[in-house]
Formats: structure tokens, C-alpha cells, sequence
């Protein structure tokens, strides 16, 4: 699996305060440590950089590439930001995060896809907002397609992000991911898949919100998931990720085709885990003390 490394963020406190310096070492450092945690691409997230965002995105690239050559991908939603950040990309394949379906998103951004010849994340947030559904999902990668295959996007080129949401407030939009996810081989079989898996834990506590990052991204392990972006940090998911703990995705796996272990036979890493998957299924509500239950 691919990992994304989240931290470089505009919205970070330490790296916030370094990209508005221009103080390059922080920015290394974070990039250094992720890359030596385990991450495959670092997402460099300016946010909506409305003033001098394009100065802004290019100093980021040429500050991380200095310290690795790991491809980047480029967060933000400022077409001309993202355009300095693609010309002053070099390391592979640089990947635009994100493109929406809102028809300003595509006309400004689609077109930077080929010139750069980069790959995109599609973001399945259409005219109405959230699809609030597998099937309004399913029509909007169909849309997505269509507007790519107009400017000659090829399929593998295409990461779909079908949107993840935080337990804590919607189960529904929760289980409606994972099912597209399982059916999005067969709608899109050039595509790739990615998620912002952190978004599932927001609202949680802190210290419970690593349980049901990696549970969740088992989930969708399951589901044919390509990649994710995620706290490179979190040493457990990332063995996860590299396939370091079959013995935990193999009983995540089993409870949601319906096996309902005994608890009392079973570790307490491996009750926490079956707790969580049945919070992330519906089977049980979510609460911050779901664990403890």
C-alpha cells in the first residue's frame, strides 16, 4: 500500500509558523521523519493560500526536495499555487490533491494534470456536496471519468478519493465508503483508490483515535484500497499497511464477513480491534468509551 505522509501542514502549529517564516528546518525535519517512518509520498498542504500562495508552494517543493526524493503530493486549493508547485516538482510523478467535481475545479485544474503530465486525486464531492451514498458515488466517478477522458487523463493516472467521515458523527456515510470502495474495481478498473484516513477519528479523543485509524484502514484493506493519507507516525498502522501483521488484518477481516469471536478467548490487542470493527460496521454505537464496553 502507499502511504501518504500528512504532517506537512499549513494548519500545524510548528509548520504552520515555519511556512509563514520561510524557516526551511522544520519543514525538512518533518519531511526526513516521515520518509524514515515509512511514507511513500509527502502531501504538502497550504490550504487555500489566497495571498501569495504560488511563492508559497514553490518554496515548500524546493525546501522538502532538497531533503528527499520522494514524489510529492500537492494540497491545496489555489490553481495557481498549484501550478508553482508542479513546476518546481522533479522527484516522479507529482500528484494533485485534489480535484472535486465542481465544474470551476475541473475547468482551472484538469488541464494542469496533462501539462505536467501528474497524477490527481479525484475527490468525489460533486455540485450538491457530499454524495450521500455508494450510488451517488458510483455516478459521480462515472462523471469524473467522462471530464477526464475529455482531456485525455488516462485511468492510472486517477487516484479516487471516495471521501472518508468521522464515526463520531455519521455511521452511515461511514459504511456507504467501504461498500463503494468494494465496488469501485468494477465502475473504474484503470483507477487507483486513496482516502484521508485520519478523517474517520475526528472528534475522538486523542489517545483512541490511532484504534480506529488502523482498523479502518484494515477495512478497507479489504475493499482493494490503494493508498492513504495518513500520521506516517503511527508505527502500527504502518506495519499494517506493509502487511506486518496478518494475523490482526485476517481476524478484522473475518468479523466483517460476520464471525463473532469469543472476547474472552482472545488477546487485548485483538479485542480492541474486534470492538472497533464492530463501531466502524454499525454493529455497535459509537461512543468515546467504546473500548471499555
Amino acid at each position: 500500500m502507499v502511504l501518504i505522509g500528512e504532517s506537512i501542514n499549513i494548519m500545524s502549529k510548528t509548520i504552520g509558523s515555519a511556512m509563514k517564516e520561510r524557516d526551511a528546518k522544520p519543514v525538512q525535519d518533518m519531511a526526513k521523519a516521515q520518509v524514515e517512518a515509512g511514507a511513500d509520498y509527502l502531501d504538502i498542504n497550504i490550504g487555500p493560500a489566497r495571498k501569495a500562495g504560488d511563492e508559497l508552494m514553490e518554496w515548500v517543493v524546493n525546501v522538502v526536495q532538497e531533503v528527499t526524493d520522494k514524489p510529492l503530493s500537492l494540497d491545496t486549493t489555489n490553481p495557481v499555487a498549484m501550478e508553482a508547485g508542479l513546476k518546481a516538482h522533479k522527484n516522479g510523478k507529482a500528484l494533485v490533491n485534489s480535484i472535486s467535481l465542481q465544474p470551476d475545479r475541473l475547468e482551472q485544474e484538469l488541464p494542469l494534470v496533462t501539462k505536467y503530465n501528474a497524477a490527481m486525486v479525484g475527490l468525489l464531492w460533486g455540485t450538491e456536496g457530499m454524495p450521500r451514498d455508494a450510488s451517488e458515488r458510483g455516478i459521480l466517478v462515472a462523471d469524473l471519468l467522462y471530464r477526464t477522458g475529455e482531456v485525455g487523463i488516462p485511468g492510472e493516472d486517477i487516484w479516487v478519493d471516495p471521501i472518508v467521515s468521522p464515526v463520531s458523527v455519521e455511521i452511515n456515510q461511514v459504511k456507504s465508503c467501504l461498500e463503494f470502495m468494494s465496488m469501485l474495481g468494477e465502475i473504474a478498473p484503470d483507477c487507483k483508490s486513496t482516502v484521508g484516513l485520519s478523517n474517520i477519528s475526528n472528534g475522538a479523543p486523542t489517545n483512541l483515535r490511532p484504534y480506529l485509524n488502523r482498523t479502518y484502514l484494515i477495512m478497507l484493506m479489504k475493499c482493494g484500497v490503494y493508498s492513504a493519507i495518513v500520521d506516517a507516525f503511527d508505527l502500527e498502522m504502518v506495519k499494517i499497511a506493509r502487511g506486518e501483521m496478518p494475523a490482526i488484518v485476517d481476524l478484522v477481516h473475518r468479523v466483517m464477513d460476520g464471525e463473532r469471536p469469543d472476547l474472552v478467548s482472545l488477546s487485548q490487542k485483538e479485542v480492541e480491534y474486534v470492538k472497533t470493527v464492530r463501531v466502524l460496521t454499525g454493529e455497535a454505537l459509537y461512543s468515546h468509551s467504546w473500548l471499555e464496553v
